[in-house]
Parts: C-alpha cells; structure tokens; sequence
C-alpha cells in the first residue's frame, strides 16, 4: 500500500527538491505521532465546510469515511509513511486522494498547513495534559501515604545541609506535596491557553470562504478562537509555557532527587529505596546506586534545554508563519515523554520508599536540634533574645565539648550559662516536645501534618 507519489504542493517549482534537502526538510518522521489529532481536525473541517455549502454532505461521507480508513490502516502499521510527501498533513491527504480521488482534494479548502499544524499540536498537547495530570495527582497521594504513616516520625530539619531543628518526615513530604500542588495549578492554568482554536487563520489572513470558526471550535471542544489570524498561525508560546511548567516541575523532582540520593546514601542511611529503582554496580558487588532519582536529576536539564530551545526558537520570528516553527515539535514531545516517564516511575517509587525511624532520631539527636526550643524557653522566661542566643550557644559548646547533646545535660550544667533554667527545661529540650510544640497552621507537630493531610485528601475528591 502506498501514498501517492506525487508532491501536492509542488507545481510553483520547476525543478524537483534536492534528494538530501527534502528529507533535511521532513518532519514526518517525528509529527506522524500528531495522526490521530490531524484527522480529528480534517472530521471537524469537512463538517464545517458542508454545514457551510463548501462541501454536499455525499462529499462529506467521503471524506470522512477515507479518514476513518487511513486512521486504521495507521493505527494497523499498514500505512507507507512518505518523506516526499514532508509531513503528517501531507502524507494523509495525500493518500485520502489515493482513496477516494478527486473529492479529496476538496479537503484543503479554507485552510492551510499553517493554521491546520497549530490546530494538531494544541490538540495534541491538550490530549497529554490528562495523563500528565493524572500521573501528578498519583505521586501527590503517594506522598500522602508516606506523609500519613511517617506522621509523627522524627527527622533532622536542615539549612546548609546542617542540622538545624527536628521536623517530622510527615512534614517534609507534605513541603514536597505543597510544591506539586502548585504545580498542577500552573498546569490548569497552561491548560487555559492551549485549548483555543488556530483554525480558520489559513495561511495567515484567513480565507475567502464563509467558515464558522465557532462550529469548528465546538465540534473540537475548544474552549476559544485565536482571534487574530497572524497571531494564530505564528506563536507557540503556548508551547513555552508548557515547557515552562514542565521545567518547574522537574526542577521540584530534581530537588527531591538529590535528597532522596544524600538520604539512602550509607552516611545518612535515612530511607531505602525498592530494590527495582536501583541498580548494582558491574565491579563493585556491594552497591545499590539509587539510578532513578540521578537520572530525574539529569533528565531535568534535558527539559531546561527544551524550554530554551523553545524560546530560542521564536525570540527572532517575524510575523507570521515560518519554516522554523517546524522545530517546535521535538521539544515539546520530548518534555511530555519526558515527564510522563519521570512522574510514574516517581509515584511508583515513593510507594517502595522504606523510612529508618531510629537512624533520622540518632541524627537529629547528634545535631544540637533543639537548640532554638532552649532559646526560646528563656526568652519566655523574660531574657533577651539576643541574650538567649549566647546562653544557648555556650550551652551548645560545653555540650561539643563534653560530647553530650542539650538534652543529655544535667540541670547543674545547664544553670552554669543561666539561672532562669530550671527543671521545666527539659519539656522543650527533648525531640518529642520540639515538634510538639509547634503546633500551629503549617507546623511540624504531628497534630498538624495530620489535618494537612486531611484537608489534602479533601482536595483530591472535589
């Protein structure tokens, strides 16, 4: 079975294309994976156009029922895609022709390559955002999980990478949960502007004939209409902003990527990952390299390079269409592979997460944790904040020295730095009344991390 030959929009040239520049020109090689979306717009076109005269409703069938043949004969592996013919456009008109012959040259009417790819890729950039959404909401509730169970578990807060307060791991997830949350919105936002029909621009200045954009909007299920024909068939900062939210998306993986690396390392020892999210080493036999999250890490600069790619791409275009638009497609579908790949595997990771109680405690217990809490224990007892400090930082240094943590001093020793500490010192020094007391809107207190979760979850079932 094959496309016909001929180049259909070749007949201005008096010389057939170079050999090596109309495969250097060619984009079917990656946009026949915008087929489905390309017939879904020729369906609604034709309808259009017959609804309008353009077309009798016999010429209508037609065409549609060639659709219909060729989206299966694809979706068969039986179709012989074309580099003559350069693009998904092309290669499926040109064989409705081979179908059902001279009716299917009617099909291009009132349109244009220009306003016909813009249409594809928003369709098909809006047919990704579900899964992609999906696949975010699966690791926001596998945070939860992990944040619910791990509700009231102790881990070593850090600035610098140094220990600084006790937190709750239900807490830290729940700043990993926060971050995705706005993440999705950016999403719905993106959303927005991608779903708004670039059909009916033509080439660039519209057409002649008497189309109702409307109907091919709501046939499309767009919410809106490109409303200046230029603008329609000439930006793509549609596709920027989603490879702007993609980019934000992954730099929060990557963050969490690097933690979970440090966390699972043998210094830390703070959480083992599932054995089927890691890899041995072909020299070393004892090793468990934490592969998944490194490769996110990397995967990230991929879609930062996608993003400026994109930018790139348009920061010099007049109006309106060029050929360097056809340089918009590989970007954007790399970012959604990308991220699609990066957000499951990470939901499916976070399920096999297996946290280490006692070795986070040892480890908030080595770093002076509570040191804050003892210096805010005197400034309720009516000493200078600023006197507190260098109570508590003398306090912290004798304990250096004695190797004993605050809340391993006795009474007698504490008392040396000040004589407003008394036997009552000992409710806030432990790791327990640290978080306890931080009992408020967006605290650590287990108390708190819990009604998180559950106005989280309340979210997920509006």
């Amino acid at each position: 079975m094959t496309t016909a030959n001929k180049k259909l929009s070749s007949a201005r040239l008096t010389q057939p294309t170079n050999a090596f520049v109309e495969e250097f020109t060619a984009s079917v090689q990656f946009d026949q994976r915008m087929y489905q979306q390309d017939i879904q717009g020729s369906v609604a076109h034709a309808t259009m156009l017959t609804k309008v005269g353009v077309l009798t409703e016999d010429e209508r069938d037609q065409i549609i029922a060639g659709l219909e043949k060729i989206r299966i004969e694809i979706e068969n592996d039986e179709f012989e895609w074309s580099i003559a013919q350069e693009d998904v456009h092309m290669n499926i008109e040109a064989r409705l022709i081979a179908l059902i012959g001279e009716v299917g040259k009617k099909l291009h009417t009132g349109r244009s390559r220009n306003d016909q790819v813009a249409t594809d890729v928003r369709l098909y950039l809006r047919e990704m955002i579900s899964p992609i959404r999906s696949e975010l909401k699966r690791l926001q509730i596998a945070l939860l999980d992990v944040a619910e169970r791990e509700a009231a578990t102790i881990l070593p807060g850090f600035t610098h990478l140094q220990t600084a307060q006790p937190v709750t791991f239900g807490h830290h997830m729940m700043a990993w949960y926060e971050m995705l949350v706005r993440d999705a919105e950016r999403l719905d936002d993106c959303e927005k502007r991608v779903n708004s029909l670039p059909l009916g621009a033509a080439a660039l200045a519209g057409t002649t004939f008497p189309i109702d954009r409307e109907m091919t909007a709501e046939l499309l299920g767009f919410d809106r209409i490109c409303l200046n024909s230029l603008d329609a068939v000439s930006d793509r900062d549609f596709a920027i902003e989603f490879t702007s939210f993609a980019s934000l998306l992954m730099m929060h993986l990557s963050r969490f990527s690097e933690e979970l690396v440090i966390w699972s390392s043998a210094q830390f020892d703070f959480v083992d990952l599932g054995d089927a999210f890691c890899t041995g080493s072909s020299i070393m036999p004892q090793k468990k390299n934490p592969d998944v999250p490194e490769l996110i890490r990397g995967k990230t600069s991929r879609v930062y390079g996608n993003m400026f790619n994109l930018f790139t791409l348009m920061k010099n275009q007049p109006l309106a269409y060029n050929k360097d638009n056809q340089e918009d497609k590989e970007p954007l579908f790399d970012t959604i592979d990308t991220l699609l790949g990066s957000l499951r595997v990470y939901a499916d990771m976070m399920g096999a997460i297996t946290v280490k109680e006692d070795a986070m405690r040892n480890a908030a217990l080595r770093g002076y944790a509570t040191a804050t809490d003892l210096a805010d224990y005197l400034v309720r007892k009516n000493v200078a904040f600023r006197d507190a400090h260098e109570v508590v930082g003398l306090s912290v240094a004798y304990g250096i020295k004695h190797n004993k943590d605050l809340a391993e001093l006795s009474l007698a020793e504490l008392q040396q730095f000040s004589d407003q500490i008394s036997e009552d010192v000992f409710d806030v020094l432990t790791l327990e009344g640290s978080i306890a007391a931080r009992n408020h809107l967006g605290g650590t207190a287990p108390e708190q991390v819990k009604k998180a979760i559950r106005y989280a979850r309340s979210q997920h079932q509006k």
